[in-house]
């Protein structure tokens, strides 16, 4: 359940802070065990993903065979761990299958009986079914996969908007979205899932400094600078919005960044509210690659304060600065800091 709703039921429970740097690293040997298996491996959080398996049963076997080789390989790899694993053609079918026997599962659903085998299930694992769409399908006496499947798909779109088209779509196990990974991509982000719904800009505002300040830091320790800047709102619905800039000189500075991220959040027309406040560095381009950069200025002496932090964090800890716009909010729920660093050699 939500954080902000455990902390109503039970207030004088005892929260104990997120480890995130544990967190990143097992995630980036979960992740290393994924591209030893394919090299197209698209995370979708810290310890979940696609993998497209097309052409591997020659190397590895059949599907059942290279289940088990998976869920071994992160057990070994990460001293213990389970893993439940769904196969099928489709992302949507093989999400669904994978959360089906949790924990420490395996499902294989066969492409000719994905239809069949979705039909009994709920309609809350149609992907995107959050518990107020749940209530929305129930209203219309939509209460099962089949119900969806059986529906005239113009109706649905009059009742639900462009969701109605999708949810048919899956319900007839239809997903023509490709897994996206890529062996190597310059783009580095920071999301963060919120315990409570934010429409306030000064709030999102916020969460996209946090983002700036960690996808800097990534940056310069990989000795990277950012040509392009995106942030990223998902509503309450699911529906996710992006915007995005391509700065003219690029940057490692968390100033630069967020100063472009206020600018792209103006450009949202979406009300909101919001659950999810993310950001991402693209275009990336080794430093060493640009031959001149800004030698005065603003931007430098910014750069100089940032380093100097980092050194510090480096030296004492995480926790040795701290914001006091944070300090005065001290109260609030922690909140899981998905990131995602790949640069060809390093996976999270």
């Amino acid at each position: 359940m939500p954080m902000a709703k455990a902390r109503r039921m039970c207030p004088d429970a005892i929260i104990v802070p997120p480890r995130f740097e544990r967190y990143t690293e097992v995630s980036k040997t979960i992740m290393r065990v994924f591209s030893e298996f394919s090299p197209h491996v698209e995370a979708i959080s810290l310890d979940e993903a696609f993998l497209d398996l097309t052409g591997t049963s020659q190397l590895l076997g059949d599907r059942h065979t290279i289940g088990m080789k998976l869920k071994d390989a992160v057990r070994e790899a990460t001293g213990g761990l389970t893993a439940s694993v769904g196969i099928s053609a489709t992302k949507y079918v093989a999400k669904v299958a994978s959360a089906y026997q949790k924990p420490d599962g395996l499902t294989i659903v066969e492409p000719d009986e994905a239809q069949a085998w979705l039909a009994p299930l709920p309609v809350s694992r149609l992907w995107g079914a959050g518990p107020k769409t749940e209530k929305r399908l129930h209203a219309l006496c939509l209460y099962t996969i089949h119900d969806v499947a059986a529906c005239d798909p113009d109706w649905l779109a009059k009742e639900l908007g462009s969701v109605g088209r999708r949810f048919y779509s899956l319900a007839h196990a239809k997903d023509p979205r490709p897994v996206e990974g890529r062996s190597s991509s310059k783009s580095m982000g920071s999301e963060r899932t919120l315990a409570k719904d934010v429409s306030d800009k000064l709030e999102i505002k916020r969460y996209l400094r946090r983002s700036a300040e960690e996808i800097a830091k990534r940056l310069r320790r990989k000795r990277y600078v950012a040509f392009g800047v995106q942030v990223k709102l998902k509503t309450t619905t699911f529906k996710m919005l992006t915007r995005q800039h391509r700065r003219r000189q690029p940057t490692d500075v968390a100033e630069e960044l967020y100063k472009d991220a206020t600018v792209i959040l103006g450009k949202f027309e979406h009300p909101g509210p919001f659950r999810l406040v993310g950001m991402a560095a693209y275009d990336l381009v080794a430093a060493e690659e640009i031959p001149q950069r800004d030698l005065f200025g603003r931007g430098v002496r910014r750069r100089r304060l940032e380093t100097a932090v980092d050194e510090l964090i480096q030296r004492f800890g995480p926790n040795i600065l701290r914001r006091a716009d944070d300090l005065s909010r001290a109260h609030e729920t922690p909140n899981l800091d998905f990131m995602r660093e790949v640069d060809g050699s390093d996976d999270s």
